[in-house]
């Protein structure tokens, strides 16, 4: 005679229901999508700040977690504390389950930041940004338009500027509201004497045709005049964040010669990125793990990214090549959009509800 079967508690019941949950949420976050929120303006106007978006894993093929040993549904810190939410004991290689397609040129991606070297490479901070060259590619800049492998670049929609706006009078928010600029995108001038406006130039246009506008200019980096804060090293190249390159981006099997450009060009992707214990620059020559190093094959594929906000985002221009191991998934299309700079209902954008992003 078998005895019955003891009833689940409410509350045991309720334990496994959300065991259940966190386990369903991981693998659905992991595996196929995952949420990300706008928090800067580096690709305004095509990424409102408050946009919410799902990040599609399965575009490019879920990457295998680095990182195994993980609190669910964290990132780099446990909820509301500055407590690490991970152990780097285990860190497996770089793999990636089959995909759609491969990074497109022009693709809205979201990747971990390449230069946050103090966390794991799958727990360093979500960037989104779009793929402007992709491996092969050599990209170049002139005045502000990027060329690729020597023909126009496709430049987005709503790509931003910052310009000059000159005027004769304080111009209020409702002003700049009517043009669609919102009030973290002008600075008022000290003197007085206009602002600095970072729209589009369909906004421009427009703006230049009212009476309460004077003169209106671009700001433009001189071709002359390096920078050094610029990748790799501008001042080494006379290069700005408006003019620069041709700059070959390295794909996986690439061979160069490490003459001193090409040190200068790449000698810190190689140090960073590319899996080497001890490299280090001496004399204008490349060492690796204390052997000098003539010629060198690249052992991934990498990826120049700029935000569509092209004067107000820091991106591959200033920090450097984004590599594969680094690429999260394909931003795919919004779910919410909520407007900081209004008030209860007003603050959704109802018009960007379940927009692709292209």
């Amino acid at each position: 005679m078998t005895g019955e079967k003891k009833k689940k508690s409410a509350t045991r019941e309720w334990v496994d229901a959300l065991i259940f949950a966190v386990i369903a949420a991981s693998l659905i976050r992991w595996l196929l999508l995952e949420p990300f929120t706008i928090p800067t303006a580096s690709m305004e106007k095509s990424l409102l700040v408050g946009d919410f978006l799902f990040v599609s894993k399965m575009h490019y093929g879920t990457r295998i977690p680095k990182t195994p040993l993980q609190l669910p549904l964290t990132h780099q810190k446990i909820w509301g504390t500055d407590a690490n939410s991970y152990l780097d004991w285990i860190q497996l290689p770089y793999m990636r389950l089959p995909g759609f397609t491969s990074v497109k040129r022009n693709d809205v991606v979201v990747f971990n930041y390449p230069a946050e070297f103090e966390f794991p490479v799958d727990l360093k901070t979500n960037y989104i940004k779009r793929a402007v060259a992709i491996p092969g590619d050599v990209i170049e800049i002139q005045g502000t338009q990027v060329f690729i492998n020597g023909e126009l670049g496709e430049n987005p929609a709503e790509m931003q500027f910052s310009y000059d706006v000159m005027t004769n009078r304080n111009l209020s928010s409702d002003f700049f509201a009517d043009y669609g600029v919102n009030p973290d995108s002008y600075i008022p001038f000290s003197n007085g004497a206009g602002y600095m406006v970072m729209a589009t130039e369909e906004t421009i246009e427009r703006l230049k045709k009212s009476p309460a506008i004077g003169n209106v200019n671009m700001r433009l980096d001189r071709s002359d005049l390096g920078d050094p804060r610029v990748f790799p090293d501008g001042a080494y190249f006379g290069w700005n964040k408006d003019h620069m390159g041709p700059l070959e981006i390295p794909e996986k099997g690439w061979s160069i010669t490490l003459d001193k450009d090409n040190i200068a060009k790449y000698a810190f992707t190689i140090e960073k990125y590319e899996g080497h214990d001890n490299v280090e620059v001496r004399d204008n020559e490349l060492y690796i793990d204390g052997q000098k190093v003539e010629n060198y094959t690249f052992k991934q594929n990498y990826y120049f990214m700029m935000g569509d906000n092209r004067h107000d985002s820091l991106d591959s221009r200033y920090w450097g090549f984004v590599p594969e191991d680094h690429i999260v998934g394909k931003a795919w299309f919004l779910w919410l959009s909520l407007d900081k700079h209004k008030s209860m209902f007003n603050k959704i954008r109802w018009n960007r509800f379940f927009n692709g992003i292209h």
